[in-house]
This record gives structure tokens, sequence and C-alpha cells, in this order.
């Protein structure tokens, strides 16, 4: 179920409102309320071998699967800043040279909603790469080159577009 299926009545008077519509607009009180995607920052971190970490998925969705370190923003926080505090959350690193490399739509199951999410891909240098661990929501890491990273062992589409990218702005 996503979101907007999930408003059956009108969070400010309570009276019921026809689910599923965007913007929600109740009738009664006039509130209208937009549903947007939720935002999130991952990117390709490279060592100085020119070798980017991959995570195992330690949670669901995708559990066992790789992907890169990153996740949700948090409210007031910028796409950088909070890219930076998800790869010390995961994998420990400090971070630097951060730079955009593409957006991809992406949906995030968890339990029973289906969260609508915009994927800001970057890449990164880490600081200090060898001050890598498996921390919160990794199971395990590892270094890899671009080259031998396989496409069907990452988890999410977005990533998976994001390598896309990855390997023909390394090719130009």
């Amino acid at each position: 179920m996503r979101p907007l299926e999930l408003f059956c009545f009108c969070p400010r008077c309570s009276r019921p409102i026809e689910p599923g519509g965007n913007p929600l607009h109740c009738r009664v009180c006039h509130l209208t309320y937009f549903f947007n995607p939720t935002v999130a920052a991952a990117a390709f971190v490279f060592d100085a071998q020119g070798r980017v970490i991959l995570i195992r998925r330690d949670k669901e969705p995708k559990k066992g699967l790789y992907t890169i370190p990153g996740g949700f923003l948090d409210i007031c926080e910028t796409a950088e800043a909070g890219l930076a505090r998800e790869l010390r959350e995961e994998v420990g690193l400090e971070i630097d040279e951060i730079r955009y490399l593409c957006s991809e739509p992406n949906e995030y199951q968890f339990k029973d909603v289906t969260y609508p999410v915009c994927d800001l891909v970057f890449t990164a240098r880490a600081m200090f790469p060898d001050e890598a661990a498996a921390l919160d929501g990794a199971e395990d890491f590892q270094w890899a080159s671009v080259a031998e990273i396989d496409p069907a062992t990452l988890a999410f589409p977005s990533v998976r577009k994001g390598l896309e990218v990855l390997k023909s702005r390394l090719t130009i």
C-alpha cells in the first residue's frame, strides 16, 4: 500500500475522504496535503586504488544483496550532509569530493507500506578507507572495482542505474 492510499480520514477534522488523491483534499475543512516522495542519498565511494565500497544488506528489504552506502535524508538536512551521516552510520567512513551522479525513482517496501523514493546518487572519496567497518544495516562489506560489480547482485534498480551512469562516465 502506498502512503496516499492509507488516508481515509482527514488528519485535521477526521471526516471521511476519498483515499488515493494527490493532493489529499478535505471537502469539509479544506485541508490540502501533497504527497511527495521521500528523498535518499547514496554514493559510490572510492578508495585510493579506484575501488568502491559495497555493503551486503543486513535488513529487509533485499536482505543479503549488495548496495552502496546511503539512506533517507532527515528533515532540514542537505543531501550531502545526509550522505556523510549515512556513510558514518553504515560503514564508519568520512568522505569528501562528493559529486552528484544521477537521480532515479525507487520504491522502498517497509512492512505494509511501499514508499515512493527519489534516490540521489553521488560519487565520493573515502578519506580513510582502512577504517571501513560493517555497522548499521550492513552484514559485511567489500571493496570492488567498478568493472567487476555484477548489477544482478545489487538490491535496488536505482543503484543499478547509478552503476550504468558511472560506467558510462568512466569510459569517456
